[in-house]
């Protein structure tokens, strides 16, 4: 009798099980990628045991076939009201697919394709109150985000946060940028914990990146932000411990509030770039897609260029026979080597003004005020010296100051054909300060100004609507060399999967005075980098940087073969070829400018082999110029190895890199007898 009972029991729970299977089926909105690869699954109702409540909006996202992120809550918290979400039901939906390209005059590739298949799903309540989501899915990736439409019942939005959750299938390995707080530069280290040993109190920027054993890897960010307020994650175990919740920046005026404005609203896409493995992802354009338009019809002013830059090397080399510092001369002595150099830009760092002298009325009578220094540089002369070095210059400024003085300001930048703006210290993605960004890139526009953002959150994409914005910090590059040991080569493995998936990044490489760890000194003057000499040059190939600075002491670089590698590397690509890696270990990444390939490589502080197959090449023979880290470069972290080789598309590099270490290769067409 009891063993009948158990069947029956069993045979009840079956049926109860297909029943919600079927219901939740059944509610389905399902947008598949154009490869079938990808799927992200819509549910309004019915009930999946352990998740949510029955009537919450749901979605999931699917794999090779596979559950990849189970299915998480859906829905906005407004403030004063019900949340939109729970209790929603599908009114109607319009499905969408778009297949074209268009080209970026900066980037990872020359020319994007944006492919996708997307639908456009409406939900309503019982009070007649309305919001769509809108999916897209791509073959590297897939997106949503909420619309709130006009609707007489809510013309105005107030929202404290949101209901999105992300639930990962399994126990995932993830590699969490814990911050300490909303008003962040994000620059700190990537760490690596499972989901469920991550504390609930901490705060996790963007992008996430994650592995499921057996499934792929995923990496959550978000794109196209704009009259919104940044997301950040958090642990939730409320309803299971691989749970994540979204957070909101808050209004720094409001902290109950983060997003104030009228409908129609919409807000950033949450973005899911998924692949088989890790360097892949690197290879997406899916956060450039999410984005509008170029709004700039004229590109032919924004170029990608190196840089000479003073503030990491700071004070000039003591063979000079001037005093260094934030003055003229040596300002002059940086234009000079980027001229020789053949570099187009020299970024002035904090500190200029214009000299009391030179100062009129007419041209000058703000910048005191934006600069927020006492002015030490005679920035006519240097601005007349630049022009007939054939130089241009970039600017530092503090946000505050561009806040208040942009009208004035970006004018006479432009009058006096500066290239671009550095602008510092917001650290902040609140609603406002998003705005702030956007008034930026607009008004710099419309002055041909380019903008490089430090103190700045991760990248949105902004970029492709705004292509003047040329990069941004948002990352713990190699300014901090010089007052700690937190910048090495584990850290220089990581960021390619994290940071820079977003995009761009100011890490300032180039430094000369490489080290390894028994010898490394953090020191403001004449500061050292951990890692050989050849993973620094690695660094100009992995890491995406169209503004990229040439770090170190002009004199540092005299006479040394591995500066004319950073002379050649081009700062803007037509092609991306991720060849492996995995964060904190390793990394090989080829590139292509027109008909070159670079090959830049990179390992902890592991010994490492890796085989770098040529198959990315077209036909005919090249050859390989290669800097590698010479035997003894783990003592002597400064010395390598240059040798060239006839190779073609059957060609397999066996690339060594010692402890730190790297590989920096140069590949072009033979030249023919």
């Amino acid at each position: 009798m009891s063993n009948l009972r158990a069947l029956l029991l069993c045979l009840l729970a079956f049926i109860t099980v297909g029943t919600l299977a079927a219901q939740e089926v059944a509610a389905t909105t399902k947008v598949t990628s154009p490869n079938g690869q990808i799927t992200l699954l819509l549910f309004d109702g019915g009930a999946t045991p352990g998740v949510g409540q029955a009537d919450d909006l749901r979605y999931a996202v699917e794999f090779h076939g596979k559950r990849l992120m189970d299915t998480a809550r859906l829905g906005l918290n407004l403030a004063g009201q019900p949340a939109l979400g729970p209790g929603m039901h599908k009114a109607a939906e319009q499905p969408v697919s778009v297949d074209e390209s268009y080209t970026i005059p900066v980037g990872k590739t020359s020319t994007v394709r944006d492919h996708y298949n997307g639908v456009r799903a409406d939900f309503e309540d019982a009070g007649g109150r309305k919001l769509t989501i809108e999916v897209r899915a791509f073959d590297d990736g897939v997106a949503f985000r909420y619309v709130v439409p006009e609707q007489p019942a809510l013309k105005q939005v107030r929202i404290s946060g949101e209901l999105t959750e992300f639930s990962y299938v399994k126990d995932a390995a993830t590699y969490p940028l814990i911050l300490d707080g909303f008003q962040s530069s994000y620059e700190d280290d990537y760490q690596l914990r499972n989901v469920t040993g991550l504390h609930p109190d901490w705060l996790i920027g963007l992008p996430y990146l994650a592995e499921e054993p057996g499934i792929g890897w995923v990496a959550i960010t978000e794109a196209h932000i704009d009259n919104y307020a940044g997301m950040y994650l958090r642990k939730d175990s409320k309803f299971g411990s691989r749970n994540i919740r979204a957070e909101l920046a808050p209004h720094v005026d409001a902290p109950g509030l983060a997003v104030e404005t009228a409908t129609p609203s919409s807000s950033p896409w949450r973005v899911f770039m998924i692949a088989d493995e890790p360097s892949r992802l690197i290879e997406s354009n899916i956060i450039l897609n999410l984005n509008p338009p170029s709004k700039i019809a004229d590109t032919s002013w924004i170029k990608a260029g190196k840089s000479a830059w003073d503030w990491w090397s700071g004070q000039a080399a003591p063979s000079v026979n001037f005093k260094t510092g934030m003055n003229t001369a040596t300002m002059k002595h940086y234009i000079d080597f980027a001229s020789e150099s053949g570099f187009p830009y020299m970024l002035v760092d904090a500190g200029w003004a214009v000299a009391p002298s030179r100062q009129g009325p007419e041209d000058y009578s703000a910048l005191a005020d934006i600069t927020q220094v006492t002015p030490a540089v005679d920035m006519p002369e240097l601005l007349r010296y630049a022009k007939e070095k054939h130089v241009k210059l970039w600017l530092w400024s503090h946000w505050t100051s561009v806040d208040k003085y942009m009208d004035q300001a970006f004018p006479l930048f432009e009058k006096w054909g500066v290239a671009g703006v550095k602008i510092d210290f917001m650290n902040r993605d609140d609603q406002w300060m998003v705005g702030f960004y956007h008034r930026v890139v607009e008004s710099a526009a419309a002055h041909h100004l380019m903008i490089d953002f430090h103190g700045a959150y991760k990248p949105d994409g902004l970029r492709r609507t705004y292509p003047n914005l040329i990069t941004r910090e948002g990352v713990m590059g190699k300014e901090y060399s010089k007052w700690s040991a937190r910048i090495g080569p584990p850290h220089n493995a990581t960021l390619p999967f994290t940071r820079m998936l977003a995009g761009p990044m100011d890490y300032t490489p180039g430094a000369f005075g490489n080290s390894n760890r028994e010898k490394f000194v953090a020191r403001n003057l004449m500061p050292m980098s951990l890692g050989t000499r050849a993973q620094e040059l690695a660094l100009y190939v992995v890491f995406e940087g169209p503004l990229e600075m040439v770090s170190d002491y002009p004199e540092h670089y005299a006479g040394q073969k591995e500066f004319d590698f950073i002379k050649r590397v081009p700062p803007t690509w037509d092609e991306v070829h991720a060849i492996g890696g995995r964060p904190m270990e390793w990394i090989s990444l080829a590139r292509r400018s027109r008909n070159d390939w670079f090959v830049g490589s990179l390992t902890n502080w592991d010994e490492r082999n890796v085989k770098v197959p040529l198959s990315f090449l077209g036909a005919g023979k090249f050859e390989a110029e290669i800097y590698a880290d010479a035997p003894d470069a783990a003592d002597e972290a400064t010395h390598t190895t240059l040798h060239k080789q006839t190779v073609d598309r059957t060609t397999v590099l066996n690339v060594h890199m010692v402890s730190g270490g790297g590989s920096a290769i140069w590949i072009h067409p033979a030249v023919k007898p």
